[in-house]
């Protein structure tokens, strides 16, 4: 669950004792210039839960109540990486010394979190890294470690912040009390301000929580960003379904969302384009005809590929679920069926008997039938 700068600030990096400007969300250009009017010289800030808001215009300076107006009215009704701006964040304008960039991320590939710090702020960390990799510090903590001060300084060894190590030494020790204290997948400050006074100030904030741990944090969750679905995956999450929308041609039905995407792997590696993530394991076998008919909604599925692979989970109670569900819509793309485990052959029996198709014994056969079809 992605949050929107303001939340992440107000929600996240306040109650841990980070500081952030002085602001007022506002959702009209009336608003905005109420706003400069308690601030003075700002920043208007599009709120919307991507990044690069500045490239694409949604970010401006004002300079008086007027500036501030139009720059919310310009920005207000944009639409940002696929997400519509209704709010604008109006913050106090700062003295900017220097522009560090700290974060703390869940690393999968090793399992752990990484703190990362850089002292060039204020662009995309992919761009400093390719650039003067020596700018970035990364330190990998345990899941169950501690990230202390003395973590904090080592990684600043050198760096030469020009008397703002302390500050900056508790502000990472902060992010990782966050990411551990709140189930965040990344909290990033970018950029983190040394401001001409000698404070250091959060002028920015990306926070994504763990989806897994939405259900224990439900009053943070609360405050995060409703997600840019589109009709059909709006359709999915009010029956309970767990639908993407991709633009291949080839729709996928499998139960379990690993064997869901190395169907769709398989699917690429033949040369074929899956056209949605959507897996009906556990009890969501009893929702296949919403199912079913979500993945065929689109006009440009040209085949299906239905994957059961059962142990605990039985395939024909599976299968049947799926086998009324297709007597009931009389869909007409093809469909390419691959079964295996716990009541495989009940279930092969099923879908020969009654839809009159004959499974494959092997998964990649199934999926490159779909995709030759889909061709």
């Amino acid at each position: 669950m992605n949050f929107e700068e303001h939340a992440a600030k107000a929600n996240v990096l306040v109650p841990a004792g980070i500081p952030v400007p002085r602001s007022k969300l506002c959702r009209s250009a009336e608003e905005a210039g109420a706003a400069f009017a308690a601030l003075g010289p700002c920043v208007v800030k599009a709120q919307v839960p991507t990044g690069k808001r500045g490239k694409a215009g949604g970010i401006r300076k004002a300079e008086s109540v007027a500036e501030a107006a139009a720059a919310a009215r310009a920005i207000l009704g944009m639409t940002i990486d696929g997400h519509p701006v209704e709010s604008v964040l109006v913050e106090e304008r700062a003295a900017i010394a220097r522009e560090f960039y700290a974060s703390v991320v869940t690393d999968f590939a090793e399992r752990r979190p990484v703190v990362l710090f850089s002292s060039e702020g204020g662009m995309d960390i992919e761009e400093v890294a390719a650039r003067r990799p020596d700018a970035i510090r990364r330190r990998p903590v345990e899941i169950d470690g501690e990230f202390g001060d003395g973590d904090a300084r080592a990684m600043l060894a050198g760096f030469g912040l020009g008397g703002a190590e302390a500050p900056v030494a508790a502000v990472l020790r902060k992010l990782f009390a966050i990411y551990r204290d709140r189930d965040a997948e990344l909290v990033e400050i970018n950029p983190l301000a040394l401001l001409t006074d000698g404070r250091v100030v959060a002028l920015d904030c990306k926070f994504v929580l763990d989806d897994a741990a939405v259900f224990r944090r439900a009053e943070l969750a609360a405050c995060g960003a409703r997600e840019n679905l589109t009709p059909v995956e709006r359709r999915g999450a009010e029956v309970g379904l767990k639908f993407i929308q991709l633009d291949g041609d080839v729709g996928v039905l499998a139960n379990g969302a690993g064997l869901t995407m190395t169907t769709m792997d398989v699917i690429q590696h033949l040369g074929g384009k899956p056209a949605n993530f959507l897996e009906i394991g556990g009890e969501a076998y009893t929702k296949s005809e919403a199912a079913l008919d979500l993945v065929l909604s689109r006009a440009g599925v040209k085949s299906l590929v239905i994957n059961f692979c059962g142990a605990f989970a039985r395939t024909d109670v599976m299968t049947d679920g799926v086998v009324r569900a297709w007597e009931k819509l009389k869909p007409k793309v093809p469909v390419f069926f691959s079964i295996h485990g716990t009541g495989e052959e009940e279930a092969v029996k099923l879908v020969r008997e009654r839809l009159g198709i004959e499974p494959y014994d092997f998964m990649e056969d199934a999926v490159r039938a779909a995709v030759e079809a889909a061709r």
